[in-house]
């Protein structure tokens, strides 16, 4: 089975399934077609985290997260007047490009656990790509909402705004002729193609060209045969009878899922049932505490001191729990705790864009193996630059701007060969047995924790099917205001939370939540309905 944001990828991983590859086989397949069908969200050019579960119990983890250039400094977003630059004014001249990643990822998990040859998994892609890809309702929406800004991104306006600069009719064909051949590129040569030949030269190219005479490009080929993708030690807690796993930093994701789930353990969330205002607020109160630690704690592990065990070390989990009151909404921004095992000084938390334009996917193979990949250029369109027809990523816009507040280091602050920290998280859990039994995640900026938090627990505490947890309205706490989606099946909800001090705010979501399931009764899937995405295997 594959779940995915777009069903002509869906399609793509279920045929490299069949022919007998296994779900990392099917994981590159799946993302060479999303760059394509749904490249405002992810594409080669960006970055990624892969869990592979496994029977028995083993879990991988792969960090393709994006890196900074060896010439980046902490203050690489602060402009000629000494503040931080307007987000959107990093985009033009490519400051924002991190060394992508997701190429070496795929490229190491496939030599560690595939079966079928790299090149026959880009076939699907290809041809694809040779066909022309049909404009989807999702690409249309986001070319049309964003069309003032992203039409005036040359490379944008040249591959996907029609004559006269109109966005593509839904079902149109738009031609990809360069990603055609830099696909063949990647098929014939593997990565080096892509970190060492033709297409880094593209890249750091089109880069040289977006700075101009103002500045130097922030990545050279240098920079580019440097870059490694990172195999990690996964996170892994108890929560009721299964296993929940998640990738460490510098996802953050990971984390503060585990934490929420931690604190949650402490209270009987059967028992409340899905429409019982208390739930949701016991819900929405750890998330908050999870997201105070997330921004004062978590970085690039590589670069920066993490606590990682501190932070879902049970008793100080405990700790946190005990703050919340099981009535009563916090008053304002909950602090960070702090963890056990912490070295240095706290870091204080610091707040940069974190702009939802991502995608997830996950897959299951016939011999039982999970895949769960999130994966992200970063805003819509990346950067709005194209090299050998690729979405350059904008992945650097997710460091904090501001690299010191009160005089102390950010833990996310630039810096030369830097990983930004992500709210990507990827999650899979195992049963009793080591069996993995769930994969789940999805895109959506910092909001994907609340996401992936609350489907966890519609699934594991409600016994709701993958695509009835992924039909629920949403509920996100960031440490701030309790954001519930404008659906009218969260109105009684949202009266009863304001009723318990919460300061609600009804909005639209950008989730896009995809899970595979196995069951006694068979492997289930759901797909979001707020995107493309289907859910399919044989």
């Amino acid at each position: 089975m594959v779940v995915a944001a777009n069903p002509l990828a869906v399609q793509a991983g279920l045929e490299i399934l069949r022919q007998g590859g296994t779900a990392v086989d099917a994981a590159v397949a799946v993302q060479a077609v999303l760059g394509l069908s749904e490249p405002q969200s992810s594409g080669m050019a960006g970055g990624a985290f892969m869990l592979l579960a496994e029977p028995g119990g083993k879990l991988t983890t792969y960090d393709g997260r994006e890196v900074a250039g060896a010439a980046v400094t902490p203050t690489l977003f602060i402009g000629a007047d000494g503040k931080p630059m307007p987000f959107l004014d990093t985009l033009p001249q490519g400051r924002a490009v991190g060394v992508p990643g997701v190429v070496a990822m795929l490229a190491q998990a496939h030599a560690a656990h595939g079966k079928l040859p790299w090149n026959n998994l880009f076939k699907p892609a290809i041809d694809l790509a040779d066909a022309g890809v049909p404009a989807w309702p999702r690409m249309v929406g986001v070319l049309t909402e964003w069309q003032r800004m992203l039409g005036k991104a040359p490379d944008l306006q040249r591959v996907y705004y029609r004559e006269g600069g109109r966005p593509p009719a839904l079902g149109e064909r738009i031609p990809m002729p360069e990603q055609a051949l830099s696909l063949r590129l990647l098929a014939a040569a593997g990565p080096d193609a892509f970190y060492r030949g033709p297409i880094a030269k593209a890249i750091v190219s089109r880069l040289q060209q977006a700075a101009g005479d103002s500045g130097t490009p922030v990545l050279t080929l240098e920079d580019m045969a440097n870059y490694k993708a990172v195999e990690r030690d996964g996170i892994c807690m108890p929560y009721r009878v299964w296993k929940v796993c998640g990738m460490a930093p510098p996802s953050a994701g990971g984390v503060a899922i585990l934490q929420i789930l931690g604190m949650l353990s402490h209270y009987d969330l059967r028992a409340m049932g899905k429409d019982d205002p208390k739930a949701w607020h016991l819900l929405m109160e750890a998330s908050r505490r999870a997201h105070a630690d997330r921004e004062a704690h978590v970085g690039d592990p590589d670069k920066v001191p993490v606590p990682t065990r501190g932070l879902i070390d049970a008793g100080y989990i405990g700790s946190r729990a005990a703050g919340i009151d099981p009535a009563r909404a916090a008053t304002g921004p909950v602090p960070p705790g702090e963890p056990p095992f912490r070295t240095g000084a706290l870091f204080p938390a610091a707040d940069g864009p974190d702009i939802p334009s991502t995608t997830h996917f996950s897959i299951i193979d016939g011999e039982g193996r999970m895949v769960s990949m999130t994966s992200s250029v970063e805003f819509a369109f990346g950067s709005g630059l194209i090299a050998g027809g690729f979405v350059l990523n904008n992945q650097m816009t997710d460091f904090t701007f501001v690299p010191t507040k009160d005089g102390k280091p950010v833990a996310n602050a630039p810096g030369p060969g830097k990983r930004p920290r992500s709210s990507m998280a990827p999650t899979v859990v195992f049963d009793q047995k080591g069996n993995p039994v769930l994969a789940v995640g999805s895109p959506g900026g910092t909001a994907i924790i609340g996401y992936v938090a609350e489907a966890l627990v519609a699934m594991l505490d409600w016994d709701l099917d993958p695509q009835a947890a992924v039909n629920l309205p949403i509920l996100l706490n960031r440490n701030g205001a309790t954001q519930i989606e404008s659906a009218p099946a969260a109105d009684n909800l949202a009266s009863a939370l304001t009723a318990m001090g919460h300061q609600v705010k009804r909005e639209n979501v950008n989730s896009g939540i995809h899970i595979i399931r196995v069951t006694p009764a068979g492997i289930q899937g759901g797909a979001d309905p707020r995107r493309d995405g289907i859910a399919a295997g044989d």
